[in-house]
């Protein structure tokens, strides 16, 4: 079931011997004069940087320029729970049960990814600077969707071992 909202509303709802970390992290990326911060507000358009955070974490510091619905596939991983935080900018996130679509692309086990056809009855969230969504193996999610109009987004996504 995913989870979503500010980052302190959500930090009330999990578990933290699970999410501390990657919470840990988001504290160091909110503070602007941490070395944290400082990389990921370089992070270059198209660029993705993955940093490993221990054995069964990791991140990835993603900026794009947020598409049309129409050129999106929903997406889900086996291995890993996704945190999708937004450090800067405003997208749709789509989450449907991965139960409730038809698979586009087989899951790749190496890739940790399969992609599903869109549907029409998913629900959409709106997420926001500093806002994040929590996504599970069983949450098909299809984010980088634009809101009014396409922009830039900055994100740092969390890899948490299931």
């Amino acid at each position: 079931m995913a989870i979503f909202g500010e980052v302190k509303t959500v930090l009330s709802q999990i578990d933290l011997n699970k999410f501390g970390k990657a919470f840990s992290y988001i504290e160091k990326l909110q503070d602007s004069s941490s070395d944290e911060y400082k990389a990921i507000i370089n992070t270059k358009l198209d660029e993705c940087i993955k940093i490993v955070l221990d054995d069964n974490n990791f991140v990835l510091f993603q900026s794009y320029i947020t598409k049309s619905k129409e050129d999106c596939l929903f997406e889900s991983h086996q291995k890993y729970i996704d945190i999708q935080y937004i450090f800067d900018g405003i997208e749709i996130m789509e989450v449907e049960n991965i139960k409730n679509l038809k698979i586009a692309k087989e899951y790749n086990e190496t890739l940790d990814f399969a992609n599903y056809f869109q549907t029409n009855n998913a629900s959409s969230l709106i997420i926001k600077k500093n806002e994040l969504a929590i996504f599970y193996p069983s949450d098909a999610h299809m984010p980088c969707i634009k809101v009014d109009k396409n922009g830039k987004v900055i994100k740092a996504v969390f890899k948490i071992a299931v």
